[in-house]
């Protein structure tokens, strides 16, 4: 849904809405016993996006493929999708690329599955190669159990109706 548009004085200017068209809702689907929620890499800086998906639609998965620049990245990318994870109490899994694309582009990679805790259960920092964990759900109604936030959400009127 968001688009990474920057211009970095003295640095790279990214213009993803060159040749990408956002998306327009909140995309929550079926897979097996779980509800994946669906969003690509910017859109982990809007943590309204995730809450919607978690109680609105029932997401106990949340899937954030992306190509972090190695800046943002080291700063950011571990914090940001722990800090989903802890909030909307879901598993993350977060497909990363990684490497130099050319003088200006390196991505931060660390693809990794974080769970409702917010723990990095399994991790592959660079290279190629595929990162397994098996989520369970006993996992996720532990956490939502011994510390129930999404119950206790205080919501804005109009989001309590929706509920």
């Amino acid at each position: 849904m968001h688009l990474f548009d920057v211009d970095i004085p003295g640095g790279a200017t990214l213009r993803e809405s060159d040749g990408t068209a956002a998306g327009t809702g909140s995309l929550v689907i079926p897979i097996g016993p779980a509800n994946v929620g669906v969003t690509i890499c910017y859109d982990v800086r809007f943590p309204e996006l995730y809450r919607r998906m978690a109680l609105d639609q029932g997401a106990n998965v949340l899937l954030v493929p992306a190509a972090f620049t190695a800046h943002t990245g080291r700063a950011h990318w571990h914090l940001l999708l722990r800090a989903r994870a802890v909030e909307d109490q879901c598993w993350v899994v977060a497909a990363a690329q990684w490497g130099r694309h050319n003088e200006k582009r390196e991505s931060f990679g660390h693809t990794l599955v974080v769970d409702p805790w917010g723990t990095v259960v399994a991790e592959k920092d660079a290279g190629d190669g595929v990162v397994v964990h098996a989520m369970d759900g006993a996992t996720l109604l532990k956490t939502r159990t011994q510390m129930p936030c999404l119950e206790h959400a205080a919501l804005w009127p109009a989001q309590r109706q929706r509920r």
